[in-house]
């Protein structure tokens, strides 16, 4: 290894970083999709726009039209016009939940009849209608809960429900983890990407073939700038998630950065693969985005968990990284168990054999030779 030569290109690389301003992308990049999407992506959904058609006009029906109202889940107004318009107005995307309370619902619900109200949900959009569905049945079975209290009639079975980790529920607390995963497997895979290609592209590559430098030393002089100015971004992401969005962290931030920085190396070696095997930089743009945005999306654990995925999906969320790191970030900020839990201890294993496969594949396909 000679020492000289590698700072002679990590100048070097330094040098063009800040002479084409992209040094600019490595820090904005990452500041914005956690800013937009942390801001933008919302699992709860709040005041949806409710039509009620009361036909039994009872205290029990006025007390569960009262929990709707008193509701941020939903915007309700109770009507006197047909099922067919309020149906219509569905169709015309200005109603998301129609609710049919029959006749005699209150009396038979008294003398502990089966009874039925109807619901009609908006769900062009499944998971936003499956979130609705399950926001009106609760807002129903309350509403009967409270009001049974007053007759004979008890419930055999109390449920004493606890939410752990995420007490408050907040969006936030399951969103922004995840998007730190996102970013650092993709922000530095993108930069690593544009490495060599560009060289390539613009003909400088031709020194590295002439000169006596070795391939282990240009790889490690071309891979120190990135992750040095990703490292930092380790930080920052640190402090957007706990102090804007007020996640909180109860791990231990030593596995938080180590782990980070693992990760940081395989997304490097990840674009600097993509960067060997292509030959234009357009190329190696669009392949770097395929393999890390949509699986990063995909697999993260943000918009599906891991464990509901079967068959090939299921398979295909292993095969990435983001899927392991992201397990540990979530541990490290809303869980604590750090080290102490073996499935944590087995994925960061896992995560330092992808960055050792990784260099190592890398090393290999880089030849000092034209193709």
């Amino acid at each position: 290894m000679n020492t000289g030569i590698i700072k002679a290109y990590i100048l070097k690389e330094i040098t063009e970083l800040f002479r084409s301003k992209f040094i600019i992308m490595v820090y904005l990049l990452p500041t914005m999709i956690i800013l937009l999407f942390g801001y933008g992506i919302r699992l709860e959904v709040t005041h949806s726009r409710t039509v009620i058609l009361d036909y039994d006009k009872s205290k029990l029906s006025k007390d569960l039209i009262s929990k709707f109202e008193h509701s941020k889940y939903f915007d309700t107004k109770v009507s006197n016009t047909t099922e067919d318009n309020i149906l219509n107005e569905i169709k015309k995307g200005k109603v998301d939940v129609f609710i049919i309370i029959p006749e005699n619902f209150e009396k038979r619900i008294l003398k502990g009849q089966k009874t039925e109200i109807g619901v009609f949900v908006d769900s062009s959009l499944p998971m936003r209608g499956t979130i609705m569905q399950g926001y009106v049945e609760g807002e129903i079975l309350n509403a009967a809960q409270d009001y049974i209290k007053n007759i004979p009639i008890r419930n055999l079975i109390t449920i004493n429900n606890r939410n752990l980790f995420n007490q408050s529920m907040r969006d936030e607390n399951a969103i922004v983890p995840g998007l730190i995963g996102i970013i650092l497997f993709v922000a530095p895979a993108i930069l690593s990407a544009l490495l060599i290609v560009k060289e390539k592209e613009t003909g400088t590559i031709f020194n590295f073939y002439s000169s006596p430098v070795g391939k282990f030393d240009f790889l490690i002089s071309k891979l120190s700038v990135p992750f040095f100015l990703h490292s930092i971004n380790i930080f920052i992401l640190f402090l957007w998630a706990t102090y804007l969005f007020q996640v909180p962290f109860r791990g231990n931030f030593f596995i938080y950065w180590i782990t980070s920085e693992i990760y940081i190396l395989i997304s490097l070696s990840i674009g600097l693969f993509i960067s060997i095997i292509t030959r234009t930089q357009i190329v190696a743009l669009i392949a770097t985005v395929i393999v890390t945005i949509l699986p990063g999306f995909l697999y993260s654990g943000i918009i599906m968990p891991i464990s509901s995925m079967t068959g090939s999906a299921y398979i295909e969320a292993h095969l990435f990284p983001v899927m392991y790191f992201n397990h540990i970030i979530y541990d490290s900020f809303l869980i604590g168990q750090g080290f102490s839990s073996e499935k944590n201890v087995i994925y960061f294993g896992i995560l330092i054999f992808y960055a050792f496969a990784l260099l190592t594949l890398g090393t290999l396909f880089m030849k000092k030779e034209m193709r």
